[in-house]
């Protein structure tokens, strides 16, 4: 048996959930996502990275559609896979985030209701219909914030517990992990207590205390400390202007910090940017830092994103030029490795939708970490981390 842990992956987007876990020492085995054009910037991201493809392959198509997998066939064959994964591996771990704009504040808000909204549920009965022995369920605050969208939430625990989870949650903001972006979402993680018996880990009322799960660990800057540092406010847009960093404020969460640690002049998603033929003129009449808006939001150099989020007509100006940002800077706004790719056949809007989507790279990573932490050691000293470049 293998302590090196497994990972089914739904709703996996261009796999940024993912990539932080796979850095972290797990092993992806498993992929899916129901828009091809996603799955296939998975595919050539990896192929770049020179990462391994998951052993169970790529689902997309019908195969990815989470309620199908529930019953049928489709479901018959994910069991199947869950039950030979176990015949070599010790943990199996299931992570997704499902899509979110029925709970979100600025989305649809038919909660449960909605199209999307239902594949929460589904993706909680395809846990406690196949019994990973963790799991992952991320999505927007406004599920665990707004109190109709909480009942549900409720339920879907009620459900978890049911099925023999003990659970943890919290909100979280990228921006702890060191991500350049003010992000929050609601973090749920189960495990089977029959796993936390084996490993001796106390319990109370089906949940792990903060105190027993160390969601701390993995925090770089605390909330009530990185929002009372002096941020810059707004200034009046010039373009090409050169401003020293400020003193008094963690440059490495700044978006400039990451445009030059990504080099995004030079990444080869530099030219993959909307230049619109109207509007010029109002991109270069709103201040820099100002993102008071819904859409227009000009972003500051000295500063954190707001949260990268490029539907809905939102729109992000780049900081000192009169454009919108670029693709490779949404990506160093997301904090991935700079040598992380999309191909260049992907449409803009797709590029900048599976962006939106995705979790935070540094984010996922200290979550597949403190996963990894509460495991145990006997778990860290035998994974094979794979190395990606940073730079």
């Amino acid at each position: 048996m293998s302590d090196r842990p497994c990972i089914f992956s739904f709703f996996a987007g261009s796999g940024l959930l993912d990539l932080g876990f796979e850095t972290s020492g797990f092993n992806i085995v498993y992929v899916n996502e129901i828009f091809a054009p996603f799955i296939a910037a998975y595919r050539h991201s990896r192929e770049v990275l020179k990462m391994r493809s998951p052993e169970y392959g790529y689902h997309h198509g019908e195969a990815a559609d989470v309620t199908k997998l529930i019953v049928g066939k489709e479901a018959q064959y994910l069991q199947e896979l869950v039950k030979d994964c176990r015949k070599s591996h010790n943990i199996i771990g299931f992570i997704g985030g499902p899509p979110c704009p029925d709970f979100s504040i600025g989305g649809k808000n038919r909660g449960s209701l909605g199209d999307n909204g239902k594949l929460s549920a589904a993706y909680i009965e395809l846990i406690c219909r196949n019994l990973p022995d963790f799991f992952l369920f991320e999505n927007v605050k406004g599920l665990w914030k707004t109190t109709k969208h909480r009942l549900f939430f409720e339920l879907l625990k009620q459900q978890l517990h049911e099925a023999g989870y003990i659970l943890t949650e919290r909100l979280i903001n990228a921006i702890e992990y060191g991500v350049p972006q003010d992000r929050e979402r609601i973090i749920l993680i189960g495990f089977k207590n029959n796993c936390l018996q084996e490993m001796k880990i106390a319990f109370a009322k089906k949940l792990l205390s903060e105190e027993t799960f160390p969601w701390n660990n993995y925090i770089l800057y605390p909330q009530e400390k990185v929002f009372s540092y002096p941020w810059c406010k707004c200034e009046p847009f010039k373009e090409n202007s050169l401003i020293p960093c400020p003193d008094g404020i963690p440059e490495q969460l700044t978006v400039e910090y990451w445009f030059r640690k990504n080099n995004v002049l030079k990444h080869p998603n530099a030219e993959n940017c909307f230049k619109p033929r109207a509007g010029i003129t109002k991109f270069a009449a709103i201040d820099e830092g100002d993102d008071s808006k819904k859409s227009f939001k000009r972003l500051h150099r000295w500063r954190y994103s707001p949260t990268a989020c490029y539907g809905n007509n939102e729109v992000h100006l780049h900081p000192y030029k009169v454009r919108r940002i670029s693709v490779a800077e949404a990506l160093a706004i997301q904090s991935l490795p700079g040598n992380f790719v999309l191909p260049e056949s992907m449409s803009l809007t797709n590029m900048f939708k599976t962006i939106g989507n995705g979790v935070p790279y540094l984010a996922s990573q200290a979550l597949a970490q403190t996963i990894i932490s509460f495991l145990g050691n006997s778990v860290k000293n035998t994974l094979d981390i794979p190395s990606i470049t940073t730079t």
